[in-house]
């Protein structure tokens, strides 16, 4: 029997080296959460858990939905240091076109080896709406990016989901990565 990368698996099983899922036949969860009513739900029970934030394991309990600032640094909108194809990710993510990557600042974890503590911790950037928000990732899909790469969204998760939901409505349909840096 002939495997693959995997030596588990025989080849047929592994994909033979190529993607088993293609393309045109992907269809992200979120998708299916949103057609559902699910994302929905889930966005507007992240926004109210930001009234006595445990977004991260800070557990601060401040109420950033009224704009109090948290241990993150960060209130009720999320902070976006920089957005664009970025070329530097692994293979498999950034394709041909880069990964559409969306970093975010002020993070809460303030690792000591964070490779991006610049862009994380120097608070650059602008606070960005949902919209705005929504709006960036679909120009990341419009320029032909294959993902939408969150990367340090630990805090920002609700302002994430909530931004999500306005761009599916828009035709957002890629793929999102979770990018904890």
């Amino acid at each position: 029997m002939k495997t693959g990368r995997n030596s588990l698996l025989p080849i047929e099983l592994s994909g033979g080296g190529r993607f088993v899922c293609s393309r045109e036949n992907f269809v992200p969860a979120y998708l299916r959460a949103f057609e559902e009513g699910i994302l929905q739900e889930r966005a507007d029970e992240a926004i109210e858990a930001l009234r006595s934030c445990r977004v991260c394991p800070r557990d601060c309990e401040i109420d950033r939905l009224n704009n109090k600032i948290g241990v993150c640094k960060s209130g009720r909108l999320a902070r976006v240091a920089s957005a664009f194809p970025h070329f530097g990710e692994e293979d498999c993510l950034r394709g041909w076109n880069g990964s559409g990557t969306i970093f975010f600042g002020w993070c809460n974890l303030r690792c000591v080896f964070c490779q991006n503590f610049e862009t994380s911790q120097f608070g650059e950037g602008a606070e960005v709406t949902a919209a705005e928000l929504a709006r960036i990732m679909l120009d990341l899909q419009e320029i032909g990016c294959h993902n939408i790469n969150f990367v340090t969204p630990e805090h920002v998760v609700p302002q994430i989901l909530e931004a999500l939901v306005i761009a599916v409505e828009r035709g957002l349909r890629l793929p999102l990565v979770y990018n904890t840096s």
